[in-house]
C-alpha cells in the first residue's frame, strides 16, 4: 500500500490508489492543530496541505479534489438545511 508522510513524517496510507479524505483531515487535525494546541495559521495548514498533495499523483490529487469538494457540498447543504429549520422552527 502506497503512503503519503506529513511534513513530521506521519505515514497516511491511500487507499487502492486514492487518497482517504478523513485520513488526511485526521493527521491535518493532529499535525497542525492538536500539536499546536490550537495556535495555528491559515499558512501552517496550508504549507502541509501543499505538501500532502504534491507527494500524490495527478490522477490522486484528481481524487482528493472531488472527495473534498464533495464532502464540502454535503457540509454546505447540511447547514443550509439546518438554519432553515431553525427559521421553522421560530414561526
Amino acid at each position: 500500500m502506497r503512503t503519503i508522510t506529513t511534513t513530521s513524517g506521519t505515514k497516511i496510507p491511500l487507499d487502492d490508489g486514492e487518497p482517504d479524505l478523513l485520513a488526511i483531515l485526521e493527521a491535518l487535525f493532529h499535525e497542525i492543530t492538536a500539536k499546536r494546541e490550537l495556535e495555528r495559521s491559515y499558512e501552517d495548514l496550508m504549507r502541509e496541505i501543499n505538501h500532502l498533495i504534491g507527494q500524490m499523483s495527478q490522477e490522486e490529487a484528481n481524487a482528493y479534489f472531488a472527495e473534498s469538494l464533495f464532502l464540502n457540498q454535503v457540509k454546505y447543504e447540511n447547514d443550509k438545511l439546518e438554519s432553515y429549520m431553525r427559521k421553522l422552527g421560530k414561526k
